[in-house]
């Protein structure tokens, strides 16, 4: 409350003022934008757009980035620096960005602002083509509309360390929310195409097959509203994709994602209207980037004719098998090859990389771990998380949705030549592999008391760490302690030979995420024991 009424003695912004007033008789509204600070980690700040210290406004950006500029010229001590800053198409995205920017000039620091939206990757990617000390990107991601974030990335266009965050959160706490400071335009530089051109060049260095008029796919493609729009379409239209259908209805930007409530390609809803233009030009191949395309969601044609939307782990092996079988075709393979993945994607890829004699880094859930390993790796082939994110090249250390849908379209090609279907291809996998099923759910846990109750749980999980399922006892390991070389993090792990379970915090909304996986025969025995896993982990969780 006190807070809140420092706040209202400002000269505020007219919406948060409105906002703050409203309110004002409503302890519980008050006490949820103020009970913290929205906190500062490894992905920086993601919350609710709105009034106060727990909430996304220029205010908690404006802070965030003094704090973000004092690591850097502590780091940096005596060296010009400069950060490279991108957006997205969300509520207040290019203002964010444009406070970043200003703060950053006040401080002596150098900001490359791209003139328009732009992805995620491409900012990774920005960041060592300007060889740049930084980067941020505003952008939610994947979030509902309510949300926006600010994430920082590090010299190596990877999101920074745990180490880095809590320096920069060091800094950040030694500033108010409105600190005072005049912007110096000299320090503000507008970014033209040139880094879009360099971009994609680069991308193009990692294609393994020509798309000709013979075996082109048939491709619907949606950018749900965000960044993907203009770098898919180009690099698709240089690849020689030539039956390419652009979703209309969702090919523009827009912060309120009218046609979708969610801008996640995990959602079925999301690819509701490309299923629809599929079957009218009886495409292919669908594909769907998120707001800030770094994810990607695809949906094939199955043995039947019917679209089946794919999940992360099942693009991302049917991308592994197509990269490792290919280069070894190619002879490119070389030696000692590396595939890296998260501990929550599919132990499937232990088998495929077998077969090719790669070797498999695991690292914890998060894609800057699969971008710090790509520099600790002499031969990285691909990395892959399971919430459909992939890097098929080492031009960013971040996922890449507009290299994926590269690489998925003449991967589609390729076999299309075959006489074979994406689905086909998936398929023989699990016929040649065996039968892995993968599900994720997720329960809700909102507000102060949410992430009490969250914290609760694990507690009590850890006090008492035991699983049994369908007579078999699965082997705990916490994560928190410390394992194989990673870094401690809250997750916990249950598993053996046959069934998997990984229960943990998410890192960008109040939910506790679990992760599920059974190996079968067959998808009809797989799904099956999935239900009875869910229904059981759900009995354990309460």
């Amino acid at each position: 409350m006190t807070e809140y009424k420092q706040w209202l003695a400002q000269p505020l912004e007219a919406d948060i003022r409105e906002e703050l007033l409203a309110i004002e008789k409503d302890d519980a509204a008050i006490e949820d934008r103020f009970y913290r600070a929205l906190a500062f980690g490894t992905g920086g700040l993601r919350g609710v757009i709105g009034a106060g210290t727990n909430r996304m406004n220029r205010y908690t950006v404006g802070r965030a980035t003094f704090g973000l500029a004092d690591y850097l010229l502590e780091t940096y001590k005596g060296r010009a620096i400069s950060v490279a800053i991108a957006y997205d198409s969300r509520n207040k995205s290019e203002y964010f960005a444009r406070v970043a920017a200003e703060v950053l000039s006040a401080k002596g620091i150098t900001a490359y602002v791209f003139s328009e939206l732009t992805p995620t990757p491409v900012l990774s990617f920005a960041v060592r083509y300007l060889k740049a000390q930084a980067g941020i990107v505003i952008t939610a991601s994947h979030n509902p509309k309510e949300y926006n974030g600010y994430k920082v990335y590090n010299e190596h266009g990877c999101q920074i360390t745990d180490g880095a965050a809590a320096k920069i959160t060091e800094n950040i706490n030694a500033y108010g929310y409105f600190t005072p400071y005049t912007a110096n335009e000299n320090n503000i530089r507008i970014l033209n195409d040139e880094v879009k051109t360099e971009f994609l060049k680069e991308i193009k260095k990692f294609s393994l097959t020509k798309i000709s008029a013979e075996n082109t796919p048939s491709v619907v493609y949606t950018p749900l509203h965000g960044t993907g729009m203009k770098y898919v379409q180009a690099i698709l239209t240089e690849l020689g994709v030539r039956d390419l259908h652009i979703v209309k209805e969702q090919e523009l930007p827009d912060p309120t994602f009218t046609t979708c409530p969610y801008p996640n390609p995990e959602e079925k809803a999301a690819l509701d209207l490309a299923l629809r233009d599929a079957k009218a030009h009886n495409a292919d191949l669908v594909m769907a980037t998120d707001h800030d395309a770094d994810r990607i969601g695809i949906a094939v044609k199955d043995d039947q004719g019917e679209y089946r939307l794919l999940n992360g782990n099942e693009t991302g092996c049917i991308l592994l098998y197509y990269i490792l079988s290919k280069k070894k075709e190619n002879g490119t393979l070389g030696a000692n090859p590396t595939v890296v993945k998260t501990i929550v994607t599919t132990d499937l890829v232990f088998n495929m990389a077998d077969e090719y004699g790669a070797n498999v880094k695991e690292v914890l859930t998060g894609f800057k771990y699969i971008g710090e390993a790509l520099d600790q790796t002499d031969n990285y082939v691909f990395g892959l998380e399971e919430s459909y994110g992939y890097l098929v090249g080492t031009h960013a250390r971040d996922k890449d949705a507009v290299s994926a849908v590269m690489m998925i379209a003449e991967a589609s090609a390729y076999y299309k030549s075959q006489g074979k279907s994406l689905w086909n291809v998936l398929c023989e996998i699990y016929a040649r592999y065996g039968y892995y099923g993968t599900d994720l759910f997720s329960i809700s846990m909102p507000g102060k008391d949410g992430m009490e109750n969250m914290q609760a749980i694990i507690r009590s999980i850890r006090s008492n760490p035991k699983m049994t399922f369908d007579g078999q006892e699965l082997v705990f390991t916490d994560f928190a302690c410390g394992v194989d070389g990673l870094p401690k993090s809250d997750v916990l792990r249950f598993k053996n030979e046959n069934y998997r379970v990984l229960i943990r915090p998410s890192g960008t909304e109040p939910k506790l995420k679990i992760y599920l996986q059974v190996r079968a025969e067959n998808e009809t025995t797989a799904k099956a024991k999935l239900c009875e896993l869910k229904a059981y982990v759900q009995g354990f969780l309460q």
